[in-house]
């Protein structure tokens, strides 16, 4: 792998907030309910201007169960690429029994964008809030930040560090690829 560091960042629960229904996530399926963590826009630029890739590797599974439409999936993508100074979004559209090799926990999007953007693993941090993301980070080789909204499901282990808001996660991230701390 090269020498570029990335920072891959799962999408809902990360960039952008998740609905939450009986204390569990989903992906908002609506223009309406698509809502940015504006704050993180500055130390993600700081991040960019350094040279620093940041992708985002989303499962978004409601593209195969007609629960999302293609068409609005991309104006939300559209959103970030247009707020935020992401490289590229990879979306895995699948669902868990089509045994894709992209859909997270398995690092497919991880290596794929590495591959790609000559991205050092593991010189490289992957943020994300669940068990899905935390897993693909580690099998991939990266640095991994869970964010704990207390979610009720299984909770990820082996995590490098749990934060509890993605502001912190960002910020921890410029310290680290940055070298400041």
């Amino acid at each position: 792998m090269g020498k570029i560091k990335g920072l891959f960042l799962d999408r809902d629960g990360v960039l952008n907030y998740s609905l939450i229904r009986e204390g569990k996530p989903f992906a908002p399926r609506f223009l309406c309910d698509f809502k940015l963590y504006e704050e993180l826009k500055w130390d993600l630029f700081q991040l960019s201007d350094q040279g620093i890739k940041i992708i985002v590797v989303t499962n978004q599974p409601d593209l195969s169960t007609g629960k999302q439409t293609p068409e609005i999936l991309s104006i939300m993508h559209e959103k970030l690429l247009d707020t935020f100074p992401i490289d590229e979004i990879l979306t895995c559209p699948h669902i868990e029994e089509h045994g894709c090799f992209c859909r997270k926990p398995l690092p497919g999007l991880i290596l794929t964008a590495a591959q790609k953007w000559d991205i050092d693993l593991e010189s490289s941090i992957l943020i994300g809030d669940r068990w899905r993301d935390i897993e693909a980070g580690i099998a991939a080789g990266c640095f991994s930040i869970f964010i704990d909204h207390g979610y009720v499901e299984k909770y990820p282990s082996g995590m490098d560090l749990t934060v509890t808001h993605p502001l912190d996660a960002i910020r921890f991230s410029c310290e680290k690829l940055l070298d400041l701390g």
